[in-house]
Order: C-alpha cells, then structure tokens, then sequence
C-alpha cells in the first residue's frame, strides 16, 4: 500500500542562504507551455470566486483570471470582450462551439474544468479543440495521479490542473473514499512534469502562505485558491451582515445548494459532494495576496532560493508528526 501525505504532514529543511534580501526573489512562473504570470498565484475558477473586480487586481498584481463556466454564455462574452487576451475562459466536455467562439473573441486559453479529468472524453475534448485552436493554451484538470497527469499531456494538455478532493468546500473523499492528500498528488505529478515539461496548477487544500510554499517546493508552478479569495471584499461572493462583522458565502460547485440554483435541483441518481457556507470577510484581494507573496518570498530564503525552479531544485522535505503544527503555532500566555 502507498503512503500518500497532506501538506500538515511535512516541513521544508532550511538551506543555506546567499539572498541579502527578502524582495530579491523572482515569482515569475509558468502558467502553461507558453504562458508566463507574474505571480505564482490563480484565484479559483468557481462561481462565488471570480468576478471583474478581482480579476482587476489579479492582473494588476501579475496573474492571469480564469473565469468560471457557470454562466449565461453571453455573460463569457462580455468577460472575454472585456479582457482580451489577459483571461482564460472555463468549459466542461459539452458545448464545444461556445467554447471556440469564445477562444475565436480572443481568450487567451481554456480551462477544461471537469470533477474526474483522468477520462476518454476528456481526451477527446482536448483534441478536438486544439484541432482547430492549435495556437490556444489549453488547461484541463482535475486529477491528482502521475498517470493522468501524463495522459493529459499526451492529449494535448498545456497546464494540467492537480487535486482531487482538498478544496474547503468539497466533500468528494468522504462521499466517495477516493483522492490523494493534496501534498503527495503535487509531488508525484511533478515527476513526470519535470520530464515533460508541461506545468503543473497544485488546486485546493491551501490555508496559509506555508501551504503555497510546500506546493511550489514539492513541483506546482502555480496554485489555485479558492475559499481564501472567496472570502475577500472584491470576490463574486454573495455578502451580508453577520453578527460580527460582513460574511461571504462559499460553495463549491458539486454542492446542493450551486446545484439547486444552476440546475434546478440535484441530478438524478447522484448526490452533493459539496457544501456551502458563511465566512468572516477578510479584508481585500490584495491585502490577501501581498501575504502571499511575502510569505513566498520569505520561503525562498529559507530554501536558499533566487526563482522557484531553485526552491524546487533544493528542496528538502521531512515527514513530521501532527505535534509538529503545535510546536509552530504561536503559545501565548494564558
């Protein structure tokens, strides 16, 4: 039997460092095969997530938005027509011809974003888009073993999306039993992304800046978030008074409540495996991303690193015990 580990379950080993300062680090990464961002951050591409607003600031501190498949195809338009080439469009395995006049007004790429993206179908889409949209990038996810990864690859993938399961939101491991923990699904796909050359997006499971370290260290050139952003003042989230203060809801898009409003209702012989809830407003996008960023930074001089290619090239991991999250938490006096 394997042994697969979360990002809890393990710690980076400091390096020696060389760095004078903190801000010396790129954060240039790769998005996919041709495309570099600024940043190694992406906000989810989820409906109570992503909107005009944070993709203004997303852009603005260096990512690329990708917008979320769950809406009225001439609400796609309007955002493509609106960013041009600085956005990717989201489609599922249907409706093939919305997607290439969408690719067609100038979207950048499209992110097939399908629950179990390790299938036939998904193959098949992959390659009937890049017959007649060669020059798009094209990301496609989700999965979380080196075999798919690999397999997507194969079928024309440029960026392949990892995480089955990890997100706040989603309960496709308990509903189900299947998913890899999040820190192994990155490692083990990053094998063959390192041969390959295909990047790889670590999706879900992230709390802290700590959690995006480890991904970028352990082979993710990017990482996706979704209900840290979710909860931010800018997000497509519905927001109310709660009773301290201004909450955001978030859901996933396997839950009953995404499905009731989108579909009318659970579709027949399958359950949720989301849920949604309320959560404190955190404050800005950009307050939320500079805390990245500086945390990333910071990771990168403990790992004696001037780019993320360095970080992942000198990273060293130990397996630690759950007291571990204890010992690194603050103990104030009581």
């Amino acid at each position: 039997m394997r042994h697969a580990l979360t990002y809890d379950d393990v710690a980076l080993v400091p390096q020696f460092n060389n760095i004078p300062s903190r801000t010396e680090p790129s954060l240039e990464s790769w998005l996919t095969r041709k495309l570099k961002v600024g940043i190694p951050i992406l906000a989810a591409n989820m409906d109570t997530v992503i909107c005009p607003e944070l993709a203004d600031i997303l852009i603005g501190a260096g990512s690329i938005p990708i917008f979320h498949r769950f809406t009225p195809f001439q609400e796609q338009e309007k955002w493509v027509k609106k960013y041009k080439d600085k956005t990717f469009i989201s489609c599922g395995i249907q409706k093939i011809d919305e997607t290439r006049k969408l690719l067609d007004l100038g979207a950048l790429g499209a992110c097939i974003d399908v629950a179990h993206g390790h299938s036939d179908r998904m193959f098949r889409h992959i390659e009937e888009l890049k017959k007649t949209h060669p020059e798009k990038e094209i990301i496609a996810g989700n999965v979380c073993t080196a075999m798919a990864y690999h397999d997507l690859v194969n079928a024309g993938a440029d960026a392949v999306k990892v995480g089955v399961g990890p997100g706040a939101a989603c309960t496709t491991r308990m509903v189900t039993g299947f998913g890899i923990p999040q820190f192994s699904a990155v490692q083990e796909c990053a094998r063959i992304a390192e041969k390959l050359r295909v990047p790889l997006i670590a999706d879900g499971g992230v709390r802290t800046s700590r959690d995006v370290v480890l991904a970028l260290a352990a082979g993710a050139s990017t990482v996706m978030i979704g209900k840290l952003f979710a909860l931010t003042e800018e997000s497509a989230a519905p927001k109310r008074k709660g009773a301290t203060g201004r909450e955001a809801k978030f859901r996933g898009q396997a839950s009953a409540d995404f499905q009731n409003e989108f579909y009318g209702g659970l579709k027949a012989k399958t359950v949720a495996e989301g849920i949604d809830f309320w959560g404190p407003v955190s404050g800005t996008a950009e307050e939320l991303i500079n805390i990245f960023l500086g945390g990333i930074r910071s990771g990168m001089t403990y790992g004696g690193a001037r780019n993320i290619k360095e970080l992942q090239r000198k990273a060293e991991f130990v397996q630690v015990s759950a007291s571990y999250i204890h010992e690194s938490l603050p103990r104030p006096a009581s």
